[in-house]
């Protein structure tokens, strides 16, 4: 088994795919002539997002959207040297700062944004 990649459903995901290019650096691997999905390269496991109607077909009525309250229980972890410095560039692209950088006390610098599209961000200094 081997992981593949991580699907966030938004409601624009040519909007999501550009936040993120701005925001942490990463880039778009492909968006489909659709709209309704794209990727982003981020190694070895793909960061994609899919329109809401997608989840709600494979789902139905128990899906929910991250933006219609609290955030789901997940995240979208982007490991970094500089964390201060990552954290002010996605406030700068319109992230919703939570928690500013704080050092762990295990060493690690971690920080929290909220992305436009509801999508909870740890940004973080690599463990080990």
């Amino acid at each position: 088994m081997q992981f593949a990649y991580t699907i966030v459903y938004v409601a624009d995901v040519a909007a999501s795919l550009q936040f993120f290019e701005q925001a942490f650096g990463l880039q778009r691997r492909f968006l489909h002539e659709s709209g309704a999905y794209g990727e982003l390269e981020t190694g070895a496991t793909a960061l994609a997002f899919a329109r809401h109607d997608i989840a709600r077909d494979s789902l139905g009525r128990d899906y929910r959207r991250a933006d219609e309250g609290q955030p789901l229980g997940m995240e979208i972890g982007l490991a970094c040297a500089d964390v201060p410095a990552a954290y002010e560039r996605a406030l700068a692209a319109g992230a919703q700062g939570l928690t500013p950088p704080l050092t762990k006390p295990w060493g690690q610098v971690v920080a929290y944004v909220r992305a436009p599209d509801g999508s909870l961000v740890e940004l973080c200094t690599p463990m080990g």
